[in-house]
């Protein structure tokens, strides 16, 4: 799951109490002019654990309420579950959680970006773990108390995740991938991962099949609180894309582990929430840049980007000649976030 810089700790979290609210329906009518229809919360921000679940299942959301009720009605009304909203209340999914005794929503105050959304609900969370979902994915409550139990029966690992598929009922390309090097660069350009699946930058797993990248989608990943937190949680410099990579960065240079299980498959929507195609594939090929500034070379990262843009722009060109005008739209839309930089938002 996105450049801004930490805020003050009044804005990485809604306070109990002032989340977003509904009118009371008996407020007395005061003197005078009628004035605004007194507020009262809707769903609290914080809630203390609750006994049988040693874990919270995160959602980060914007402009996704028909995703969220899908995903919803597939979960235990009782599981603990927080909703932190990127559309600053638009759509209304603070009411998807009404009727959960233990769901928790929290108003970022719109346009936060994924990195920093998700730190404010790990942040405020009470659990020990917490399982970050998207709206899209469709995870069953056996694989995520899979996950939880990963980490629950082994102290050193940080992260484990599940394999994402997609609509074609195979797992998708980018559930995790390697530290991006001109080598792997000119492989992914060349799709050499469709030869040889741990060549190249992203991973697509075989499943069943043992696969260990250095970093991991957030689709659907269990983390341990504490450890994630003492990392420092996701790197806020990023708004959306590459949080993940520079997360598996984190927990390779603290000594630390994460893991991805090759055998828990999980439906996936594909973008089936969130901004336009185009918006976002602009964004990830500015925070891929973004990354490779922070810890390449100059030179280095020059030579990294010109592979990109080539390898894109030939991409652009072949889906142009087949007809395939919106995937070509996509590959000139990453090329320009490589070139030019993030979209405005």
């Amino acid at each position: 799951m996105p450049d801004i810089a930490p805020d003050s700790v009044a804005d990485q979290a809604t306070p109990a109490g002032s989340t977003l609210e509904r009118p009371a329906p008996d407020s007395p009518a005061p003197d005078g002019p009628a004035a605004a229809p007194a507020r009262v919360p809707a769903v609290p921000a914080v809630r203390p654990a609750v006994d049988g679940w040693s874990f919270e299942l995160q959602l980060v959301s914007f402009h996704s309420r028909d995703q969220l009720e899908q995903m919803f009605a597939t979960l235990p009304i009782d599981m603990p579950v927080v909703v932190v909203d990127n559309a600053s209340g638009v759509d209304r999914v603070d009411e998807l959680l009404a009727d959960r005794p233990n769901g928790r929503y929290i108003d970022s105050g719109g346009g936060k970006g994924f990195a920093k959304a998700s730190n404010m609900g790990i942040r405020s969370s009470a659990y020990d773990y917490v399982v970050l979902g998207n709206p899209d994915s469709r995870p069953t409550v056996e694989i995520i108390r899979t996950l939880v139990a990963d980490l629950e029966g082994d102290p050193g690992l940080v992260v484990s995740a599940a394999t994402m598929k997609g609509q074609d009922d195979k797992p998708e390309l980018g559930n995790g991938g390697w530290e991006p090097t001109p080598r792997r660069v000119l492989m992914h350009v060349l799709g050499a991962h469709k030869i040889a699946p741990s060549s190249a930058l992203f991973a697509r797993p075989t499943p069943n099949r043992p696969m260990s990248p250095e970093w991991l989608t957030g689709a659907c990943m269990a983390v341990r609180r504490q450890s994630f937190l003492e990392l420092g949680g996701f790197d806020e410099t990023f708004y959306v894309y590459n949080e993940d990579m520079a997360l598996g960065r984190a927990i390779r240079e603290a000594g630390m582990r994460q893991q991805l299980r090759t055998d828990l498959l999980v439906p996936h929507g594909a973008g089936g929430s969130g901004a336009g195609k185009t918006w976002m594939l602009q964004m990830r090929g500015a925070s891929m840049v973004r990354y490779l500034r922070k810890h390449n070379a100059p030179a280095r990262v020059n030579v990294m980007r010109s592979m990109l843009v080539a390898g894109y722009a030939g991409r652009t060109v072949l889906s142009r000649v087949r007809g395939r005008r919106a995937t070509a739209d996509e590959h000139a839309a990453y090329i320009k976030g490589l070139l030019v930089g993030p979209p405005p938002r």
